[in-house]
């Protein structure tokens, strides 16, 4: 059962390695930025391109390698790059050195995600859609990565009002923790919250309906604060300030 245990992991501070700049290499790039990485070294092993770049591949590398947490070089990966590496991502075109880098990483007990030959690394990055602070990853363990983009594609439409009550939630509990009642009563309260229709509302906008809903089913102090934050989440998401639009920083397996 390959790649059988699901984690989200914290890249906060750390330094990554990806081997490949083509389209596979990028789109790893652009998820390790997007998770916060603190430093990534990108290094190019192609010739110099004799054809030239497409408009949209182009303008997405120049939008990477803007940032300033990348380091790009042109040349092979070697024993020392990959042990200064949390993560290694072999995404060359040629599946000979993916293998290579994947046995390096072997050595030096550092994951690898080896795109060419999944079986070759330690880990494979899931189908993986986000909106606002809510995360969802899903994977077939390989046995359908278009499976896997298909069902990618639904969790968008179900992400969003899940993704307005978390950020809610994520607000309210605070003020349910000061208030100082038993762990019992706080459980409740929250699958409470968590089974309502708030999250459909606040996607929507209606605040009123929120409003109504929390006065009803909140006790009057709490509900005199939830209120509030009920607006502003509902704002928030109406203008899509606070939680962006569903967007893909990970396919699984890309050349099958």
């Amino acid at each position: 059962m390959p790649f059988a245990y699901p984690l989200f992991l914290s890249l906060e501070g750390e330094h990554c390695l990806v081997v490949g700049l083509g389209e596979v290499g990028r789109r790893k790039l652009a998820g390790l930025l997007a998770c916060g990485v603190g430093s990534v070294l990108a290094l190019d092993t192609c010739q110099p391109r004799t054809a030239p770049e497409s408009a949209s591949g182009a303008d997405d590398a120049r939008l990477i390698m803007a940032d300033a947490r990348v380091r790009l070089e042109r040349r092979a990966c070697t024993p020392d790059d990959v042990r200064a590496s949390r993560l290694v991502f072999a995404a060359t075109g040629d599946p000979r050195e993916n293998a290579r880098i994947a046995g390096l990483c072997r050595e030096a007990r550092v994951l690898c995600n080896c795109a060419s030959a999944p079986e070759l690394g330690d880990f494979a990055v899931p189908a993986v859609a986000r909106n606002g602070d809510l995360c969802a990853a899903l994977s077939t363990g390989g046995a359908s990565p278009a499976l896997a983009r298909q069902m990618r594609h639904e969790l968008e439409d179900w992400l969003a009002p899940h993704a307005a009550l978390a950020w809610f939630l994520g607000r309210l509990r605070p003020l349910v923790l000061a208030m100082g009642n038993d762990t019992r009563h706080n459980r409740q309260l929250f699958r409470k919250v968590a089974a309502s229709p708030l999250g459909s509302w606040l996607a929507a906008g209606e605040y009123a309906r929120c409003s109504d809903w929390l006065a009803a089913e909140l006790p009057p102090p709490l509900a005199a604060h939830a209120a509030p934050l009920a607006e502003a989440c509902a704002e928030a998401f109406l203008t899509q300030e606070t939680a962006p639009r569903t967007v893909i920083d990970g396919e699984s397996h890309e050349f099958r």
